[in-house]
């Protein structure tokens, strides 16, 4: 959703209400202009209702497409479809070129932070015991991350089974549209040189594609520092064919089982004043719905809508159209974790802008200067709080949701800054370990539960160690010290900081510092880039088809096996626009146009 982030984010973000936006200077005051959108309206403009399929007039009668999700695959999948076909998108959210958290550089950590109904982050913790978020806007995670943008390796494309030649035109008109290069910072600057310094090499300059050795990628942020999300993308659509209502809230995909197989015939969707509406399909071959949704949406909407392992769906009492026991399995997050730089100069704020792509599968990053603006907040969530040390010693599967619930309720007015520091990072690229993701209950609004098993398989953790050792070494190297004019200190203190930090509601072994493997599962975070639950051979077919119904595909990150290249979003808003381009070649052939 990366819709495709970083630590200091993750601090700020439990569960709590925040309604006001960071800033209300005049260069905040963001206005909408309809006049580029004419085709986005609220859910409740909608004509039909669940008592009557059909408008009056007909705007609203059927449709070839519906998009379930406006995210970072949606918005460049519906507006490729549109060039051709009447196309109808059904997002959750609201528009993002309002929000102030959203479309500023600076107010990065604060937009998650808010996880107020109407927010553009919606917060759940994995059983795990790790905080995480999924977008809930236009523009899917793109609208909440840390903006940055790089290709898959050729090798992740032919594994995928795609075309290369379209892979590679599908990229371009992603970038020209809302993709640009970062000027660096000092730090990022300090962090680029230290790689080199400590054997990441070759330095490969300025470039999207996903190549070994230390580059600066791209970002999704101008040099204003203001945010280009997948939203943008709805620029290149046919307005005359294309209809976006936000607010709207897919409560079930509508199936004919009077066949051999399902047929999907269309959704159910509630609007921002809790009417009920049905949208439903053309009769026309080829017509279909596609969910969109993301990771944590797509799966869930497949069992509340009756596809999914037979045992989840009657606890539930949901109606069993499809069994499918694969559906919500297969779940992996990338574990990230950070070690804690201090500095002794005030550090520019900056997001990801250099990577550093290792030949053992890690990716190291940075994050500098967040909560030091004078934007900030300034209100500590107690994440951080010494408090949290105790809620933090209490065993994962005794947590139980309303006892976080309550812990967030104490501490949610605690006035403190949380943080004056910034990170270097290590995400694990090709996690082995895997989980699962299951309902709580049939209500679409609330989250399912999710287990990522984070360092399950012993080589991950191996793997993890390794990657601490890399990042030790990258910030205690010369090039790092003359930046940061700090000494050179022993680096488990540097560990006991990020240890004692309590960014998770894992079970902490304080002591125990000198620990790789220990620091690895106290101090693990999400970036963000979590996958799977609708798996390609397993839930869809190679072209994203769900296997066993007729009229429905997948197309987002949950048919992923792996999160591509060193951040996701680039080939999720790829693949919205490459699936998009094939779906219009095979319907028409050289009549598409694309």
């Amino acid at each position: 959703m990366a819709l495709k982030l970083f630590l200091f984010a993750l601090l700020l973000c439990l569960p709590i209400s925040l309604s006001s936006t960071a800033s209300k200077g005049k260069e905040q005051k963001l206005k909408f202009n309809p006049y580029r959108y004419t085709f986005i309206d609220k859910a409740s403009s909608f004509a039909s209702s669940s008592s009557s399929s059909t408008s009056s007039n007909g705007r609203d009668s059927s449709y070839d497409y519906i998009v379930i999700g406006g995210g970072t695959a949606g918005c460049p999948l519906a507006a490729t479809l549109s060039r051709n076909f009447s196309v109808l998108v059904l997002e959750r959210g609201g528009v993002p070129f309002t929000n102030a958290n959203v479309s500023f550089l600076r107010n990065f950590h604060i937009g998650l932070a808010d996880t107020s109904p109407s927010s553009a982050s919606q917060a759940f913790v994995s059983t795990d015991g790790v905080y995480n978020a999924r977008a809930r806007v236009l523009g899917g995670g793109s609208c909440i991350n840390a903006g940055f943008y790089s290709r898959a390796d050729a090798a992740f494309v032919k594994r995928a089974g795609w075309d290369p030649k379209l892979v590679k035109e599908s990229y371009p008109w992603v970038e020209r549209e809302i993709v640009h290069q970062p000027k660096l910072t000092l730090w990022q600057k300090a962090l680029r040189d230290s790689l080199l310094e400590v054997g990441v090499r070759p330095f490969n300059g300025f470039t999207y594609d996903h190549v070994s050795g230390t580059k600066v990628g791209g970002t999704i942020f101008d040099r204003f520092g203001r945010r280009h999300t997948a939203a943008e993308l709805l620029a290149y659509a046919n307005p005359q064919k294309l209809r976006v209502l936000i607010y709207a809230t897919v409560q079930k995909i509508v199936f004919d089982t009077s066949g051999a197989r399902p047929r999907v015939t269309g959704v159910i969707f509630k609007d921002e004043k809790g009417n009920q509406h049905q949208a439903l399909l053309s009769n026309r071959k080829g017509s279909e719905v596609i969910l969109s949704s993301g990771a944590m949406g797509s799966p869930q909407m497949l069992m509340l809508s009756g596809i999914g392992p037979k045992r989840e769906l009657q606890r539930l009492k949901i109606p069993l159209v499809l069994e499918n026991e694969h559906v919500g399995k297969g779940m992996a997050d990338n574990p990230m974790n950070t070690i804690l730089v201090p500095s002794k100069q005030p550090i520019e704020q900056s997001l990801i802008q250099t990577v550093g792509i290792t030949k053992m599968g890690v990716y190291v990053e940075a994050s500098t200067g967040f909560g030091q603006s004078p934007e900030s907040i300034h209100t500590h969530y107690g994440v951080m709080s010494d408090k949290n040390e105790l809620f933090s010693t209490i065993p994962a599967k005794q947590r139980r949701p309303e006892a976080t619930q309550a812990y967030i309720s104490r501490n949610k007015y605690q006035l403190h800054e949380a943080f004056n520091g910034s990170f270097i990072l290590e995400k694990l690229a090709y996690p082995i370990s895997r989980g699962h993701l299951s309902l709580v209950n049939t209500n679409v609004d609330d989250n399912p539960s999710v287990t990522f098993n984070y360092f399950k398989h012993p080589v991950d953790l191996q793997r993890c160690v390794e990657a601490i050792r890399l990042v030790s070494k990258v910030v205690t190297s010369k090039r790092f010290l003359n930046y940061t004019q700090c000494d050179k200190q022993n680096v488990h203190k540097m560990l006991s900081l990020s240890v004692k930090a309590n960014i998770n509601l894992r079970p902490k072994q304080v002591n125990d510092t000198k620990s790789m493997a220990q620091f690895c599962k106290d101090t693990v975070v999400t970036i963000w880039h979590y996958h799977g639950g609708c798996l390609v051979g397993k839930v869809v077919s190679p072209d994203r088809k769900v296997l066993g119904v007729n009229r429905l595909r997948v197309i987002d990150g949950s048919t992923f096996a792996e999160s591509p290249g060193t951040n996701p979003q680039a080939t999720v808003m790829m693949m919205g626009r490459y699936m998009g381009v094939k779906i219009l070649r095979e319907r028409l052939g050289n009549k598409a146009g694309v």
